[in-house]
């Protein structure tokens, strides 16, 4: 829940010029639903940056105030949706059944999903790291086509990392990643599985960029906090290039 229209255009001036010798990466933002049409408007000849949204309802239309439904996303040439995310879940109690059927309706309508899922702080000291994120996967995935999953994006983001300084380390990283990858091959298939790209999200920021994407199964950044600096949110996009790893 930042930025107005104006920060939006100034955002992306300078964040433009930052990403010009960035040839290769996938760039996605997702900005708030009021700042959408602009950030389209902005963005509608970049070959480089997509539009996203941060949520979405499932039903097309109907008495559902302060919902947006995927129809009306798609109005604005949204691509992504992020669906999961933990401030969703903590804040806002939605539960693996309902992001279910977010992702069904967000997959009919020809958008990407980006599903996040992570553990709580007190779930890692319980050692329940594994338990919760199959419950989510599973939950949050179930009676999906596997065709369809060429158009999910899993991002990882451990609840105790996110906007508290605290990361997790890239072998703590690592190791979940690749624990997430093993339960989509139990989904989907190995083939299919390691198509899936798989992003780490838990204040991500330029100084630790690299290393975490350096991982064998880190695809790629759910970025927060450190994504409102044009420079800082380039220098992480410019870490992800294939020629910097």
């Amino acid at each position: 829940m930042n930025m107005s229209l104006a920060e939006v255009a100034t955002f992306w001036e300078a964040f433009n010029v930052e990403i010009a010798d960035i040839p290769r990466s996938e760039v996605v933002i997702a900005p708030p639903f009021t700042a959408l049409q602009k950030f389209g408007d902005l963005t509608s000849n970049s070959q480089k940056v997509k539009l996203g949204a941060q949520n979405m309802y499932f039903e097309p239309s109907g008495a559902y105030t302060g919902e947006i439904s995927a129809s009306m996303l798609r109005e604005l040439f949204v691509r992504y949706v992020i669906l999961g995310h933990s401030e969703r879940r903590q804040l806002f109690g939605e539960t693996d059944d309902l992001i279910n059927k977010k992702i069904k309706a967000c997959l009919k309508s020809d958008m990407r999903v980006i599903l996040c899922v992570g553990e709580t702080l007190e779930e890692r000291d319980a050692d329940k790291v594994n338990t919760v994120l199959e419950t989510q996967l599973k939950g949050s995935l179930a009676d999906i086509p596997a065709e369809d999953f060429e158009n999910i994006v899993i991002a990882y983001e451990p609840v105790w990392a996110i906007g508290t300084g605290r990361t997790a380390s890239p072998e703590q990283a690592q190791e979940c990643h690749a624990a997430i990858r093993k339960m989509l091959v139990g989904l989907i298939g190995k083939s299919q599985a390691s198509r899936i790209r798989i992003q780490y999200g838990g204040s991500v920021k330029p100084s630790n960029a690299a290393e975490l994407l350096g991982q064998p199964d880190i695809d790629g950044a759910l970025v927060g906090g450190a994504s409102l600096d044009p420079r800082n949110f380039a220098q992480i996009v410019q870490a992800g290039e294939p020629e910097s790893l």
